[in-house]
């Protein structure tokens, strides 16, 4: 058994949680509202150093950058939300901060996630037979996606079948994400108890 007391610690508070399996009482509340307590001041502490500091304060009252300072005093407009009278102010950062953003973002998500994508939906005609037969699939179920999402037409005739078979990929697909999240939950599980009995317990050696 460890004799490291953070261990200790991060043992207890895993058994707390634990204890919301049985029902909701106040030890689970107190872990889970200490998690967020935490979280919530780590992450604070976080933003703060790197946003305020490591951008604001050093270039612009260290480096001597003051254009930066537009920046800064657009940050302190939102302090405005904290009263009804003023919250109409934030609105200009936040105006601003959405316009600058979305022209900063859009671009990089039309390469990153369209025209990538898109370029992968294309048929290989090289490389082996299963590569080819699995570019093949993927270009079919696209198209038969896209048509199950085409209302501009009722869907009968030939549209109806093709929209069906978009149905079944799309089913594939969220059962996939499903079972890749339920796998990623299972994993998180099994590094409990892989903690709990390794390094609290030592029944079991580490991995």
């Amino acid at each position: 058994m460890s004799v490291d007391p953070g261990v200790w610690i991060a043992a207890i508070l895993t058994l707390a949680i634990f204890s919301f399996l049985y029902k909701d009482n106040p030890v689970y509340k107190f872990a889970e509202h200490l998690l967020v307590g935490v979280s919530a001041g780590y992450y604070l502490t976080q933003y703060t150093f790197s946003a305020v500091y490591k951008k604001l304060i050093v270039p612009v009252f260290l480096n001597g950058e003051w254009i930066l300072i537009f920046g800064g005093l657009l940050g302190l407009l939102m302090f405005f939300r904290m009263n009804r009278k003023t919250e109409w102010i934030s609105r200009y950062a936040i105006a601003f901060y959405v316009v600058a953003w979305s022209g900063y973002v859009i671009p990089s998500i039309l390469q990153a996630r369209v025209l990538v994508q898109a370029q992968g939906t294309i048929p290989v005609t090289t490389g082996s037979i299963f590569s080819i037969i699995n570019a093949w699939l993927i270009m079919i179920g696209v198209l038969c996606i896209l048509i199950y999402f085409y209302f501009s037409m009722e869907h009968k005739g030939v549209l109806l079948p093709v929209s069906q078979v978009g149905i079944f990929f799309l089913m594939l697909g969220f059962g996939a994400s499903f079972g890749y999240t339920i796998m990623g939950r299972i994993t998180l599980l099994i590094g409990r108890f892989q903690f709990l009995m390794g390094d609290w317990l030592g029944i079991i050696e580490k991995l």
